[in-house]
């Protein structure tokens, strides 16, 4: 859950924030809640983040603050700006104090994202004279995604100390991301070709149960197979792909309320409206080596990854490129929501410290739009060099990945081009569709009101035990209850009848209401037993709601001619529960020194109402169907230990002492627990089970310095459904994460009072993502993670 000064903030329809929309040059700072306790808004299983924007009653009086910095990107080779500009003042008016606060940023960034990646692995046996024998790859390609982004942020602030005891504040934030950029594919389609050549096999060596084509099927031949390391593929096809996009984001809050205190009782009253939408815009172009004729060599996990050359005729080569499908798709989502809420705090000051209490009620609503729309055609297979309005910088030469040809790059449509729009229209008339984007189309489009009401009351507690032994903490519970209207409609195809063998599928709309209630209890103790050791506990339960597109009641089905077939279809599910957390954390902490301490934690978190696509048989006007829709049918536990220290070398003479370490680690033990889920008994997907963070630090006469190594253990961040092939008796395959590990580091000076000169560097050993099909020796993607420089200066008065 992230919330922002207290305060739910979201994109789009989705639950979440996407980060991308708020810079950091635009934040105080950010509070991490691991578990959640009654005064936070609900809304994560896992912990509250909350962000926290600049306040003018933050500085003493007038302050402006500057930054700015240029940032190289090692993947795109260019300098590109982020700025910042902060003025606020406090003054004293005759009605009381007051103070005013405007703070905005601009940061403008061209970027390149290079991945290769290998399709789905199959059998050779089923493939070109050559293959007989070996797993390889059905194709070999590449994604490069190019392009720029820009974010503009702006926000103020206003404070008014009213009278004693009352403050009165306004807030307003507009943040603004837009990305103009292309995600240029390439495929090579080595299993189309003439023959293979130069096969090289590794010795692992399993049986296989694999179709007529070559891919998986549990029920088909069982063949021993090897995995090539490497081989020539000759006289096959290849492709390139545009995908030129135009993406908006635009969020903005209004917010105000009041503080007051009086005696042992304060009060706070926020009132705040959001609005956020997003805007997506995708027009894809494919294009194909027309005549085939391609020669390709491949090598095999080479580093984790797959490295190949198209020697001949290949996708860098610009002759005969012809047209392939056109696609389009157009995308708005909104969201709004106003939220008001009452916290109060009564102060006892007895063993019972104070007590919490409050309310909130938001009224949040969410529409989806969207349209696909593609087709080819007769036109499919013209020479590009036959289109008469196409000129000749419609093909360009796009960066390379560096695996691929050596780096070479690719032909590709322009993404320029693509995004203009008297040139779509003029591709949208030769394929045979109408001017302009699609209109949005109601089977794939959806609208919910969702309204909350939430209220909690919570008790801190002080008790002296023995000297300087205390105890502490917090005990309370909060209760919400969540009432949702949903709508959306589907193509629904009837029963053929003797009179209408081949109905045509019907608009159907569907709606729900739903509603929900939780009790949320939670509880913290503390426990001091002086000179700087200490110990913490907490239980607390929490929700996450389900997304709005899975909450979608929109149903896809029909019924099959084949009597022994099943009819089947799809759908979303306005009848999710709210997945639920207990999370129980316990510490000891030892605080050593004013800048030294150490602790070790252990946490335990079960996971009920896990929400996973499953399929199940409904009974449907009579029919019975197989629907796949997300269900609440999985539960998971995670639990494991933390070890943190960090301490400065205060001992050492003169400037030494400014020298510190600093380190953690994370052991991260999870497990599906749900009989019948197919994930039963793995671990949690995207979850590590061994993470650690180390680093140096400096800080002294005004140079500050930090260097810090990240690193996480294999992971799985898909279940990979495909048609991989899979040794006999195992059903499961795992997107499977390589460990990683990445270097950052920054310096900082100040030169003279008030004015700061910087240098940064993030991901300096070019760390990168490697992922494999289950088995390390079938590779998936290798991703170039860009690394960065900057240098920056900041002046503050």
């Amino acid at each position: 859950m992230t919330t922002l000064d207290g305060r739910e903030i979201f994109t789009g329809t989705g639950r979440g924030f996407s980060y991308q929309d708020l810079p950091a040059e635009a934040l105080a700072g950010a509070d991490v809640y691991k578990s959640n306790s009654a005064e936070l808004i609900e809304g994560g299983v896992a912990g509250v983040i909350n962000l926290r924007l600049h306040k003018p009653f933050d500085f003493k009086g007038f302050t402006l603050a500057a930054n700015a910095r240029a940032v190289y990107s090692g993947n795109a080779q260019e300098v590109n700006p982020v700025l910042g500009l902060l003025v606020s003042n406090r003054f004293e008016t005759g009605l009381g104090e007051m103070g005013l606060l405007a703070d905005i940023s601009y940061s403008h960034n061209k970027f390149d994202r290079p991945v290769a990646f290998n399709c789905d692995f199959r059998s050779g046996t089923q493939g070109p004279p050559g293959a007989a024998g070996i797993i390889a790859p059905t194709c070999v390609g590449g994604v490069e995604q190019q392009g720029t982004y820009e974010r503009k942020q702006a926000n103020v602030a206003y404070q008014w100390k009213a009278a004693p005891g009352l403050e009165i504040y306004a807030n307003g934030l507009y943040t603004r991301y837009s990305n103009k950029s292309a995600s240029y594919f390439q495929i090579d389609d080595v299993f189309s070709g003439t023959s293979f050549s130069n096969v090289q096999k590794t010795n692992e060596c399993k049986d296989y149960a694999v179709n007529g084509a070559g891919f998986y099927n549990p029920a088909g031949t069982v063949q021993n197979l090897c995995t090539a390391s490497s081989f020539t593929s000759t006289g096959h096809g290849g492709f390139t792909s545009t995908q030129a996009h135009y993406d908006r984001t635009s969020v903005y809050i209004i917010s105000g309320g009041a503080k007051y205190t009086s005696g042992s009782l304060s009060l706070s009253g926020d009132v705040s409206y959001q609005h956020s939408e997003v805007r997506n815009q995708n027009f894809i172009l494919d294009v194909f080596k027309s005549g085939n004729g391609i020669t390709t060599n491949v090598a095999t996990n080479v580093n984790g990854g797959t490295v190949y050359n198209d020697t001949v005729n290949g996708l860098g080569d610009p002759t005969n490129f012809a047209l392939s499908p056109l696609n389009q798709d157009n995308v708005r989502d909104r969201g709004k929501e106003f939220a008001a809420k009452l916290d109060g705090t009564y102060k006892i000051g007895s063993i019972l410290d104070n007590i919490q209490f409050g309310a909130r009620f938001a009224n949040h609503s969410a529409t989806h739009q969207q349209s696909l729309g593609g087709t080819c055609g007769t036109v499919c297979g013209t020479l590009i060099s036959n289109v008469p309005f196409l000129d000749s910088n419609f093909l360009v030469h796009a960066l390379g990945t560096p695996t691929i040809n050596n780096g070479f790059g690719i032909i590709v449509p322009n993404q320029d081009e693509l995004r203009d729009p008297a040139v779509q229209n003029k591709l949208r008339t030769l394929y045979g569709l109408g001017a302009g984007f699609p209109d949005f189309t109601p089977d794939r489009s959806f609208s919910a009101t969702e309204k909350t009401y939430s209220g909690y009351l919570q008790a801190a507690y002080k008790v002296p035990i023995s000297g300087p032994i205390t105890l502490d903490g917090q005990i309370g519970g909060r209760y919400t209850r969540t009432e949702r209207q949903i709508s959306g409609a589907s193509f629904v195809t009837p029963a053929s009848t003797t009179a209408v063998p081949n109905p045509a599928p019907v608009l159907t709309p569907f709606g729900a209401n739903t509603a929900d209630n939780d009790f949320l209890p939670s509880a913290s103790a503390r426990m001091r037993f002086g000179g700087g050791l200490q110990a913490r506990a907490t239980y607390s339960r929490a929700i996450a709601r389900p997304s709005f597109g899975d909450l979608n009641p929109g149903l896809s089905y029909l019924i099959s001619t084949n009597s022994l077939i099943l009819p089947a279809g799809s759908g979303g599910n306005p009848n999710l529960r709210p997945q639920k957390s207990d999370s129980y954390d316990a510490t000891l902490e030892y605080y050593f020194s004013r800048n030294g301490f150490v602790a070790i934690g252990g946490y335990y978190k079960d996971i009920k109402d896990r929400v996973i696509s499953q399929s199940q048989v409904e009974l449907i006007n009579g029919f019975s169907y197989n629907i796949t829709r997300p269900r609440n049918v999985g539960a998971v536990s995670l639990k494991g230990i933390e070890v943190s220290a960090q301490t400065f070398f205060d001992f050492l003479p003169g400037r030494l002492n400014g020298f510190g370490v600093f380190g953690n680690f994370t052991l991260a033990d999870s497990k599906v627990k749900t009989a019948g889920d197919p994930l039963f008994g793995q671990s949690i997907q995207g979850v590590s089970k061994y993470n650690y963070n180390i680093g140096g630090l400096y800080d002294k006469k005004g140079l500050t310095g930090r260097v810090v190594y990240t690193y996480r253990s294999s992971y799985y961040d898909e279940n990979y459904g495909g048609t991989n092939v899979r040794p006999v008796g195992q059903t499961l395959i795992l997107n499977q994460v390589r460990p990683n590990g990445r270097l950052d580091a920054s310096i900082g000076f100040e030169f003279r009072k008030g004015v700061t000169l910087s240098i940064d560097g993030t991901n300096l050993t070019r760390a990168k993502y490697r992922s494999y099909y289950g088995d390390s020796n079938l590779p998936r993607d290798y991703r170039f993670d860009d690394s960065s420089y900057s240098l920056g200066v900041a002046v503050r008065f």
